[in-house]
């Protein structure tokens, strides 16, 4: 199935809420607080945010997390803490008071701990007994439709950050070799010197990338031109399931520094599988130095997918090594601000001009 049409799972009772939860997520949440928003009957959304520390009110965060859910016009929300109840209740209590304020009902306000859930705002022993209830996801209905539908939920954050890091061993080894017959490649394009003999220092795409436009003149076309041809062929090699080579990845790599490359290659980049798997591979395969592009094409082709999580981790690896890079702190702060894909429909775009064309279809065969 697409991963942008995301399965709908039937949730009857708060034990089936809480196992839908890492399958909305991605992952298992722990010592955190998760706001599921609805519209009508329907889920639209899911956020996530950590506990607060001892000793940090709750309120600031809270509030944040209830205008990141009003941006999704929900009109009603349940609130899941994960943790102790020391940890978890005041936090609760906090973003329960921030969605009330922002004129969302409250539904149900949950704890989960050790395997069981206890409901705030439910007194009842017959449903709500003082001792929690416990739930068993592995016997859940919920469950065995999420799996069937092809979702994954992954023990913890941590398994879905190890999806974006880097390759080590023999695997980076030649992808350094490569990058470096890579960045060559390139020097003898431009007619620019490098130093063949460091492959991982700064090298000409470096200052093709910082230029905005590749040069100038006919090395610009010729950098656009090359940049051009190799993210067509990646995205085809993807889409026929076949995985990229050494030198395919590092000569793309290098190239994505020039932006009219990278704004090519976000221009055809979408929410479908095949993107979020070309993105994740040419990321972990990147030199520490060109992982900017990457890993900020695979958070757009996540976040326009519905897998924030997945956008998040890796915007937080290439904001790590690459903190100024501007598309990375835009989509960022888009993230965080809760911004529905819908919203941006037709986006990318570049200075005010779209950088995404809808394709013409082509005229009947005679």
């Amino acid at each position: 199935m697409n991963s942008t049409e995301r399965p709908r799972l039937s949730v009857r009772s708060p034990a089936d809420l809480v196992v839908a939860v890492p399958y909305l997520l991605g992952f298992h949440p722990t010592d955190s607080v998760v706001v599921v928003a609805m519209r009508g009957r329907q889920v639209v959304f899911a956020a996530r945010g950590d506990l607060p520390e001892p000793g940090t009110h709750p309120g600031p965060a809270a509030r944040h997390l209830a205008l990141v859910v009003t941006r999704q016009h929900a009109d009603a929300a349940t609130v899941i803490g994960y943790g102790p109840a020391a940890r978890v209740t005041g936090t609760v209590d906090a973003v329960g008071e921030a969605l009330d304020e922002a004129g969302l009902i409250v539904l149900d306000a949950l704890r989960v701990t050790d395997g069981r859930w206890w409901s705030y705002l439910c007194d009842e022993p017959a449903c709500c007994p003082a001792e929690g209830t416990p739930y068993d996801p592995a016997a859940s209905q919920v469950s065995a439709a999420a799996v069937f539908a092809g979702q994954v939920a992954l023990p913890d954050r941590a398994a879905l950050a190890a999806q974006v890091s880097p390759y080590d061993g023999p695997v980076r080894l030649a992808l350094r070799r490569a990058t470096g017959r890579a960045r060559r490649r390139l020097a003898a394009l431009t007619g620019e010197p490098t130093d063949s003999a460091s492959p991982g220092d700064a090298s000409p795409a470096s200052s093709v990338g910082a230029s905005g436009g590749g040069g100038r003149g006919g090395t610009a076309r010729a950098v656009r031109s090359a940049g051009t041809a190799a993210v067509r062929s990646a995205f085809r090699r993807q889409r026929r399931g076949e995985r990229l080579d050494d030198d395919e990845v590092a000569w793309l790599t290098v190239l994505l520094t020039d932006l009219a490359v990278r704004d090519h290659a976000w221009s055809r980049t979408d929410g479908r599988d095949a993107d979020i798997s070309l993105w994740t591979d040419v990321l972990r395969r990147a030199e520490p130095d060109l992982t900017a592009a990457p890993g900020t094409l695979l958070a757009f082709a996540a976040w326009r997918s519905g897998h924030g999580a997945l956008a998040a981790v890796a915007l937080e690896r290439v904001l790590a090594d690459h903190p100024d890079y501007p598309l990375a702190v835009f989509l960022d702060d888009t993230l965080r601000r809760g911004v529905s894909p819908s919203e941006l429909d037709g986006w990318p775009g570049t200075a005010g001009t779209s950088v995404l064309r809808r394709r013409r279809r082509r005229p009947p065969r005679r």
